[in-house]
């Protein structure tokens, strides 16, 4: 389903330029970036897709491209995790100052950590998805093995991330999406390749390889929900259990699923709606009937396009003007947050605003 996207540009605190997509309206709801990402690239079958549909309807969503990656400056100095911190923080201030949501997916999921704990002000709810308090380089108990395989994984990176052959970068791909079909694998390689250079993700694994929010989770004081895939290969499940663990009053919801970023088609999404819909309210399908109003005359214009009518067999039936019914169909359009009619029609009909 489309939706209509405000692309704007934000500077970090050392001027680096970020990238940033807004849809819908409503409560704000912000996703902390992650590396893989375009904000111009998001695509059905997508994860990026999916969150733009389940948040968009309810919230005012935004999302943005990391430095280095995507739309965002792609030449940066700075490329740490206080940089990421900073980034959020920049994105942040330019959304308003009220409480938000905050959503931080895989290894995104310390930086939205470490901003609760820093800006208890800011935010009022904080979802974590397929997380870790700490990675292969900042465990205080390293095991040789485990230290090697990130070592391994720097490795690849620098060998293989530019090669015009896609067998380093499956690898990634294969700890990623281990039950994911071949197309998928492809369209996720690509997608690797086109959102970060060589040595972007040389750069970003090694500082991602040594965050450690252990404290900063102790200091969180929001209410949040921590979801974590049992058999995901990438991130393993008990460091998921573990990030709940260090957060006063966290719940935990362990999903079915291999992937470390689910498709919208498998039951770790599933889950994932379902537990995050309960945990922000907004499980009723009726309650977005009142976050929107639209005049009875806005709606039955907007039905009867949906049955396919013109503007003039609405005038006729409904005894105004084409005139006029282009005017009830653009302030439809405004209050929905959309750009075409067709859009509109499906926001309607998905928030069930056609049922009496």
């Amino acid at each position: 389903m489309g939706h209509a996207r405000d692309i704007g540009f934000v500077s970090s605190r050392d001027g680096v330029q970020l990238a940033t997509a807004r849809y819908g309206a409503g409560p704000t709801l912000i996703k902390a970036a992650t590396w893989l990402t375009h904000i111009e690239r998001a695509a059905p079958g997508t994860i990026q897709q999916a969150l733009i549909d389940e948040f968009a309807p309810r919230f005012s969503y935004v999302e943005y491209d990391t430095r280095g990656c995507g739309l965002s400056q792609r030449r940066v100095d700075e490329l740490s995790f206080e940089a990421w911190v900073s980034d959020l923080e920049a994105v942040a201030d330019a959304h308003g100052r009220e409480p938000f949501t905050l959503l931080g997916f895989t290894c995104a999921a310390g930086v939205a950590v470490e901003y609760a704990a820093r800006h208890p002000e800011r935010v009022n709810r904080l979802i974590l998805f397929g997380g870790f308090a700490t990675s292969y380089h900042s465990t205080s108990h390293p095991d040789p093995a485990i230290r090697r395989e990130g070592d391994l994984m720097i490795e690849l990176a620098e060998l293989g991330w530019g090669n015009s052959s896609p067998a380093f970068r499956q690898v990634f791909v294969s700890r990623f999406l281990p039950a994911a079909t071949q197309a998928q694998w492809m369209a996720f390689d690509e997608k690797q390749r086109t959102t970060a250079t060589p040595d972007v993700a040389v750069r970003y694994l090694r500082a991602m390889y040594g965050m450690n929010v252990k404290e900063a989770a102790a200091r969180v004081r929001c209410p949040t929900l921590v979801l974590h895939p049992k058999d995901d290969e990438m991130v393993r499940f008990e460091q998921g259990r573990r990030l709940a663990s260090l957060i006063p009053g966290a719940r935990f919801v362990p999903l079915e699923g291999r992937n470390h970023i689910p498709f919208p088609d498998e039951p770790a999404w599933e889950g994932f709606v379902r537990e995050t819909r309960r945990f922000l309210g907004t499980n009723d399908e009726r309650a977005g009937r009142a976050e929107i109003r639209l005049t009875e005359r806005q709606l039955e214009v907007l039905r009867r396009i949906s049955f396919g009518q013109t503007d003039k067999q609405i005038a006729a039936a409904l005894g105004l003007s084409p005139r006029t019914v282009e005017m009830h169909a653009a302030r439809a359009l405004q209050a929905l947050g959309c750009r075409t009619r067709a859009e509109a029609v499906g926001r309607a009909s998905e928030r069930r605003m056609f049922v009496a």
